[in-house]
């Protein structure tokens, strides 16, 4: 296999100045019916397929061959049984450090079953396990061929930066006298914002590739829908490909695990709001954008999170449990119990990938609460950030420190579907800043 080496010294370039970059797509629909993920309500396999599900990939890189590779996926979340499998073949097939591969997931709730996420949410049987084994095999081939196929596709680039609005996501958190319920919260805090990255050729002008972001629950598609589709992101994406032909649409979930579109609950209102979205990306690319320019530099960390104190009594209370995801749960946690390693913590990734002083992404795992974004760009005031959450691996929500007091689904509840002991400690958003801080440290030379 032709290796494309992204790490060469200064000197060995391609091409005088500025990006070069490739995008491609691959489907990854599922061939046959499977159960989708996100409802623990549902009780049995899809029925059919409303939109085709897409992983996409744009590969970038700068005069010195440093670059970085964006994948996007309709799916509810990546775990890093995937993504550690397809950035190892990346790096030893092209040469690519894990430091520059970032992989990020729509959360679509029509999107199948992936394994090793949300273990615990439904009990499959055996051959439903098996068929979403397979899909899992399947997935991580297609990945690992389409970053390929993206970096195989590099042509001269411009690359330029904007944010626009759309005003359909809502906080979902509403204080009651019971405590934090899944609601509509108008006052609570939101970021509305849709970042925009436009990828053209140099040689023709033309969009070759959109990457837009929003902070909103993929979720318009609620439990009673058994159709796969990438939900108002996948509508988002497929009306920006119809109006900018030969360019490919990309979706970037940003933090928006506390955050729902509003309304929702019918095909209808997951097409409005996704061309709400493209209609923002259209608007914006119609005026000056600003460039986008300066070397890349990339940082890759996995920290751990540690987890508030449990013990073995705590999950034998819960094989009585009435949710049955509770008592899988806590069959799992003794499980780890009797094995002498209890669960106490996670790997948690953090990634950061600058554009010289122009923009920076930086991506975070897990489903992060919208607070974190907005701390990121307040702290980084100055500078066009793009905070995108459920990035790299998606092992269970990340509430910050008043959301894990405030308590609720973010904070707690989530965790039994995700078959993770119970709640962070309180220093989680501490230990998640200061990786943050480090890895932003590395990428602003």
């Amino acid at each position: 296999m032709t290796r494309i080496l992204l790490g060469l010294a200064l000197g060995c370039g391609l091409f005088a100045k500025g990006y070069e970059a490739g995008v491609d797509r691959i489907d990854i629909t599922p061939e046959h019916p499977i159960f989708l993920s996100g409802y623990a309500s549902r009780n049995h396999p899809s029925t059919g397929v409303r939109t085709r599900l897409w992983a996409k990939a744009l590969a970038i890189r700068d005069e010195r061959n440093q670059g970085a590779i964006i994948v996007t996926t309709d799916l509810i979340g990546l775990p890093r049984a995937i993504t550690d499998v397809v950035a190892a073949r990346l790096s030893r097939d092209h040469a690519i450090p894990r430091t520059g591969i970032l992989f990020n997931s729509s959360h679509t709730h029509t999107g199948p079953v992936v394994r090793s996420n949300l273990p615990t949410m439904f009990d499959l049987s055996k051959d439903e396990r098996a068929q979403v084994e397979e899909y899992g095999r399947q997935l991580t081939d297609k990945l690992t061929q389409v970053a390929a196929a993206a970096l195989a596709r590099m042509t001269p680039a411009q690359l330029s930066y904007g944010a626009g609005e759309a005003g359909f996501a809502i906080n979902r958190r509403k204080a009651t006298d019971k405590g934090y319920i899944i609601s509509t919260n108008p006052e609570g805090p939101m970021d509305r914002s849709v970042p925009v990255l436009r990828v053209a050729s140099v040689a023709t002008g033309r969009t070759i590739a959109l990457l837009a972001g929003y902070a909103c629950h993929n979720t318009t598609l609620t439990g009673e829908f058994y159709e796969l589709s990438g939900d108002y992101a996948g509508y988002a994406q497929m009306a920006l490909e119809k109006a900018h032909p030969g360019a490919t649409a990309m979706f970037l979930m940003l933090c928006g695990a506390d955050q729902n579109p509003h309304p929702r609950s019918t095909v209808e209102l997951a097409e409005q709001h996704g061309q709400a979205l493209a209609d923002t990306v259209n608007a914006l690319i119609k005026k000056p954008m600003e460039p986008v320019r300066g070397p890349i530099h990339t940082a890759f960390e996995q920290t751990r999170l540690a987890f508030a104190i449990h013990t073995r009594e705590t999950f034998e209370k819960e094989l009585t449990a009435k949710i049955p995801a509770q008592v899988r749960r806590a069959q799992a946690m003794l499980k780890r119990y009797d094995e002498g390693d209890p669960v106490r913590e996670t790997p948690y990734p953090v990634q950061a990938i600058a554009f010289g002083k122009s923009l920076t992404i930086l991506a975070l795992g897990g489903e992060v609460v919208v607070d974190y974004d907005l701390r990121v760009k307040k702290e980084y005031a100055g500078r066009n950030m793009i905070v995108a959450g459920y990035s790299n691996d998606v092992m269970c929500y990340i509430p910050s420190l008043r959301v894990l007091k405030e308590g609720g689904y973010e904070a707690s509840d989530s965790m039994i579907y995700y078959g993770q002991p119970g709640p962070f400690a309180d220093d989680v958003e501490v230990r998640i800043f200061d990786a943050i801080h480090r890895v932003m440290a590395r990428v602003s030379k």
